[in-house]
């Protein structure tokens, strides 16, 4: 699969129907989506292996995961009204992924791989490092979405936990009108997706 087919079936995951701030629910674009996943496909850490996406909404992650050969996907969310979009479309495109309703702290199992775009922290100061402790504790080999300016922060949480990252890209993630509380149209700003090993 060429990275625009991924990128195109991407764009039928659905989108959140009335999202919860709290859990800071945004659609991870699927350009992005595309790139990340399509370039750990590239290092090896996709095809054939179990790959988890924790705080997977409606599935974004995981679908891709699925579309480049995984060998099981699971994602783990605490919104039933996620997971059940993510569950129906599954079906819909016969999509052999697992879905299960879990707080990220309880989730105990491990992969080879674990693909996450976890809160960044906006609503809940510090949400994403409950998230980069698990996936530590779950995988060898971590993708992660964060803020860029938290980027020194994870790069040192991670070294304290005997990890490193090896790979860094920035991207412009459009965060669209979504919630009472946003006053612009579309709001751009600067993430940063790291491989931990």
């Amino acid at each position: 699969m060429k990275k625009k087919d991924l990128e195109i079936e991407l764009e039928k995951v659905p989108r959140f129907e009335d999202p919860d701030p709290s859990l800071e629910q945004y659609l991870t674009p699927a350009s992005i989506a595309a790139d990340v996943l399509f370039n750990a496909y590239a290092n090896g850490d996709i095809r054939g292996l179990k790959v988890m996406d924790l705080g997977c909404g409606t599935g974004m992650l995981s679908f891709g995961s699925w579309l480049l050969g995984a060998g099981s996907v699971v994602g783990f969310d605490t919104s039933r009204k996620a997971l059940d979009l993510a569950i129906s479309h599954a079906s819909s495109v016969n999509a052999d992924i697992s879905f299960k309703l879990s707080d990220v702290n309880d989730v105990n199992e491990g992969a080879d791989t674990v693909v996450m775009n976890p809160p960044f922290g906006c609503q809940t100061r510090r949400a994403d490092r409950d998230f980069l402790k698990k996936a530590m504790e779950s995988a060898e080999c971590i993708y992660s979405f964060h803020m860029s300016e938290t980027l020194d922060f994870v790069k040192e949480y991670v070294k304290k936990n005997n990890r490193e990252i090896v790979y860094d890209k920035i991207y412009k993630y459009d965060i669209p009108h979504t919630f009472t509380f946003h006053s612009k149209e579309r709001h751009s700003v600067d993430i940063v997706v790291v491989n931990i090993r």
